[in-house]
């Protein structure tokens, strides 16, 4: 299987894990602020700090984002594109979110797909401070209670990383699951299966999914060789194959069915495997 060396040591566990409550949310986020703000207040609103999500329909602008790029020295394996800011209104198609804290403020990682106002489709990784809601979003997935996703230094890849940590804000009003990230160098599909195996759980389905794998080698769709990619996951879980869309460093979409033992991740992947989930 392929692998990327990372500039910092392997790190212990491979996968971080924790229990946490989850509540399921479908939320319209109205038009007319930063999606960071509004997401922000509409979850403070319920009562929540964190969750993982997905996003879709409507549009923004103004809108910023970045691709993935080549790491300028040694200190990261890849790095981030300049800014990129289309004119016009961004037409979203669809996303994965990791909300969460850094520095004690909310924060939120997003990868997703959309249609400038050019028609061209593209995507990438949304920029927090940079993303107005220019028609109403569509946020569906699970608030968490009892866990929230925080950014902290990980010495592995150089990054700083959301990942999940214990809080002591469990609520009664939900259902159990995991809130997860996977380290470089481990296949995707097979590591979100002996999760749920170790916990118990004979199906659960992924909320959010936002990371990276190295390429990617799909069932039934052409194959990515470039290794350095954003990525996030539409649908699938612990016993349905992953369905993912990508773009590369090449500025190139990629999407499909990813082929199980043959995807290993890149920097990181976040998300919440729901036991309970259709």
């Amino acid at each position: 299987m392929r692998a990327i060396r990372q500039p910092g040591p392997a790190l212990e566990p491979r996968a971080v894990v924790v229990p946490a409550m989850l509540h399921p949310c479908d939320i319209m986020l109205p038009a007319g602020a930063l999606l960071l703000d509004t997401l922000r207040d509409a979850l403070a609103a319920r009562g929540f700090r964190s969750g993982a999500f997905t996003i879709a329909s409507g549009g923004f602008s103004p809108f910023g984002y970045v691709i993935p790029a080549l790491s300028p020295d040694a200190t990261r394996a890849a790095w981030y594109s300049e800014a990129r800011r289309p004119p016009g209104v961004t037409r979203l198609e669809q996303g994965a979110l990791t909300f969460g804290l850094r520095d004690g403020a909310s924060f939120f990682h997003c990868h997703a797909t959309w249609h400038e106002a050019d028609g061209a489709r593209r995507g990438g990784h949304i920029l927090p401070e940079e993303t107005v809601i220019a028609a109403p979003i569509r946020l569906t997935g699970v608030a968490l209670s009892g866990a929230v996703f925080e950014v902290s230094d990980d010495p592995e890849t150089g990054f700083r990383l959301f990942a999940p940590v214990a809080t002591d804000d469990t609520r009664p009003d939900g259902h159990p699951g995991l809130a997860l990230r996977l380290r470089p160098n481990q296949d995707i599909t097979l590591a979100i299966k002996a999760i749920a195996q170790g916990a118990g759980y004979p199906r659960a389905v992924l909320r959010g999914g936002v990371g990276s794998i190295i390429g990617a080698r799909f069932a039934g769709a052409p194959d990515s060789d470039v290794p350095f990619t954003e990525m996030f996951i539409r649908a699938g879980g612990s016993s349905r194959p992953l369905d993912i869309a990508m773009v590369d460093v090449e500025d190139r979409l990629s999407e499909g069915t990813l082929v199980r033992g043959e995807n290993p991740v890149l920097m990181t992947l976040e998300a919440v495997l729901d036991p309970e989930g259709d």
